[in-house]
């Protein structure tokens, strides 16, 4: 696989709020954390830019509200920040697509001469899905490493329910057979990326 020199890794919404299950449900792909450090790992390692995401959700409730503990990223992104050899931006977003975060991630891209990125983080049918689906509109070579990312499983219409893993699938399936992203293992990017 053929990552770019300065291909830009987002890592999407892993913040700690996430860890609050009576909130959220069910997740899947416990493996998740680890494969996104590994990402950050060796994004650093090559000097390549890495965009950390953090959304500040406006609902009173979220435990992803702003000045509440939930709204901090993970403990192993946050001692990650500020360590790679290349470029790093912090977005703040209060919707689902980081490109309508601040600063502006499209800007930021063009001006850096970035054409390709991947997406890793939390959750995967949502924000890192939306993500991934605005950068591919907006002509970016998108990557999705679907086991860098989990989800919850969530009540719909009509009272359908779905598992987190069925989420995550159907993501994939949107994203990869629609032309939004093309869906990869963490282990081949890494790979591509030494």
């Amino acid at each position: 696989m053929e990552i770019a020199e300065n291909a830009a890794l987002v890592v999407v919404d892993v913040q700690k709020g996430f860890e609050e299950e009576e909130y959220w449900g069910q997740r899947n792909n416990p493996g998740a954390d680890g494969n996104i450090a590994s990402l950050i790992d060796a994004w650093q390692a090559t000097g390549r830019p890495v965009v950390f995401v953090r959304h500040d959700s406006p609902k009173p409730q979220s435990p992803l509200r702003a000045g509440y503990e939930g709204n901090d990223f993970k403990e192993y992104v946050e001692e990650r920040r500020g360590k790679g050899a290349g470029a790093e931006l912090f977005v703040t977003k209060a919707v689902n697509s980081a490109f309508y975060g601040t600063p502006d991630l499209d800007a930021w891209f063009r001006a850096e001469g970035i054409s390709q990125f991947v997406v890793a983080g939390i959750q995967t049918n949502m924000c890192a899905e939306t993500t991934a689906r605005m950068g591919g509109n907006l002509g970016y070579e998108v990557l999705f490493a679907l086991d860098a990312t989990y989800t919850f499983d969530l009540e719909g219409p009509f009272g359908w329910r779905r598992g987190a893993e069925e989420l995550a699938q159907a993501s994939a399936v949107s994203l990869h057979g629609g032309g939004f992203a093309r869906v990869v293992t963490t282990a081949e990017v890494v790979a591509g990326a030494e």
